[in-house]
């Protein structure tokens, strides 16, 4: 990344400006070629999941049918544009009726359940939370959205991918970037750290698959909570409800052992509606009230896992049992 963060304007004209679209295009190339396709026009470069989301949903509108579980940055432009939700019983999706674009997340960014889409439209993926942690096969999408901050590139880049590009509609006007879709300077030193991260996350991904799995079973062994056995999930997030316990108090308290854990979706913390993804799920008010995230990254330890059952431990014995989601 610091290698071009004084770069030339990639769409100037001058040897400089080529210089810096040469890396750009490459940067295209190399994210097509790690995602599982050969074709680079299939890639657009963005702000990050959340405006390749809003971007879907403008387009399809009241013919795009969403997941019950989608992220917010899906679930209200879907809605606010007149989505259909797809009917569930637990994490198991009904077929849509009369989509012409279904949405269903890779892998829940609460609970981390890895989903499969319903049987019927074309498929957009949310792949925010597989990235390096959850197979996926692109080839079976016709769009996939992603983040580059949660596979150990910078914050505010991204990617959408489209089969066929061209059954996009521009969404940001002003300019004849990416292909005419997106108007904006690109973001050349993002785009580059986020190429590199792409390719070692999923050149990595059996290898921190089972850093994150082994993190994950010490926390669940220690405070004795099973597993959910009718779903798969990611290896690097757990979702907890402790009865009787506000999660925020959790959040707060193992702040101060110095865990940075969550209540819910990071850019929902400040909310105090209760989770859409419990709720569609059919958890009960006082579980979801006392449910917290935890997810673990790369710079967490075996020691730091321990660390954090001991202190769950602590704080929470004198209530329930935990549930596990």
């Amino acid at each position: 990344m610091l290698d071009w963060l004084s770069c030339a304007n990639p769409h100037s004209l001058h040897e400089l400006g080529r210089e810096a679209m040469a890396m750009v295009d490459d940067c295209r190339a190399r994210c097509a070629h790690a995602l599982g396709t050969d074709d680079p026009s299939q890639i657009i470069f963005t702000s990050g999941a959340t405006e390749g989301n809003n971007w879907l949903a403008h387009i399809y509108k009241e013919d795009l049918s969403i997941s019950p579980f989608e992220h917010s940055s899906m679930r209200e432009p879907a809605l606010h544009y007149g989505a259909a939700t797809l009917g569930n019983i637990g994490y198991c999706l009904n077929a849509p009726e009369n989509a012409l674009l279904q949405s269903v997340m890779r892998v829940n960014n609460e609970t981390g359940a890895i989903l499969s889409a319903a049987n019927g439209a074309p498929l957009h993926s949310d792949l925010t939370q597989a990235i390096g942690k959850v197979d996926f096969d692109i080839a079976k999408l016709a769009y996939a959205t992603l983040s580059a901050h949660k596979f150990g590139g910078p914050k505010g880049v991204g990617i959408l991918y489209a089969r066929d590009p061209y059954t996009l509609q521009p969404y940001l006007f002003g300019g004849e970037h990416e292909l005419g879709l997106r108007a904006g300077t690109l973001n050349v030193a993002a785009i580059a750290a986020m190429t590199t991260a792409l390719e070692i996350s999923l050149a990595m991904q059996e290898e921190n698959r089972r850093r994150f799995l082994k993190r994950k079973e010490i926390v669940l062994e220690a405070i004795q909570v099973e597993p959910r056995q009718d779903i798969s999930s990611s290896p690097a997030i757990l979702s907890l409800s402790f009865p009787g316990v506000l999660g925020e108090s959790l959040v707060i308290e193992l702040d101060a052992y110095g865990f940075g854990i969550s209540s819910g979706a990071a850019c929902s913390s400040h909310s105090t509606e209760p989770s859409q993804v419990l709720t569609a799920l059919g958890v009960q008010g006082d579980q979801i009230r006392g449910t917290i995230r935890v997810s673990f990254g790369l710079s967490n330890t075996e020691e730091s896992a321990h660390s954090l059952a001991q202190a769950l431990r602590s704080l929470t014995k004198s209530f329930g049992p935990a549930l596990c989601h």
